[in-house]
């Protein structure tokens, strides 16, 4: 089975190369994510994939893992560079950000912000429209 770090480091990948098929297969059927660009969470493969979708027809976002650390509890901590552009290549944001997954029986089962409070409020800074 591959280790936690090479997962997520895939899930990355293919988020950044908008293969959604092959992010969705490293997650468990109610995988658990935010919605960053709208706010609020999804449950499952499919509404991510819709999520997911709705985003990329808005927004180019990237995302870099920097760092991973696993916390006492088993979850694992990643630092990652964030990159968000407007469709036309305007930068909307570049940030540092924590994201921390949850992973069971070796595929990841949850997705949320390390560093927002209550990612069910509103959409991330990150996905601001500039007029």
């Amino acid at each position: 089975m591959k280790d936690t770090n090479t997962i997520i480091e895939q899930a990355y990948s293919a988020f950044n190369t908008r293969n959604i098929d092959g992010a969705l297969a490293l997650m468990t059927q109610d995988v658990s994510w935010p919605k960053a660009s709208e706010g609020g969470k999804v449950v499952g493969k499919e509404e991510i994939r819709a999520y997911w979708t709705r985003q990329w027809d808005e927004f180019d976002p990237h995302v870099e893992p920097l760092a991973m650390t696993e916390d006492d509890g088993g979850k694992t901590r990643v630092r990652v560079h964030q990159l968000v552009k407007s469709l036309q290549g305007n930068i909307l944001s570049d940030s540092e950000v924590l994201h921390v997954f949850t992973m069971h029986s070796g595929l990841i089962s949850a997705m949320n912000f390390g560093d927002e409070a209550d990612p069910t409020d509103a959409p991330s800074a990150a996905f601001v429209r500039q007029s």
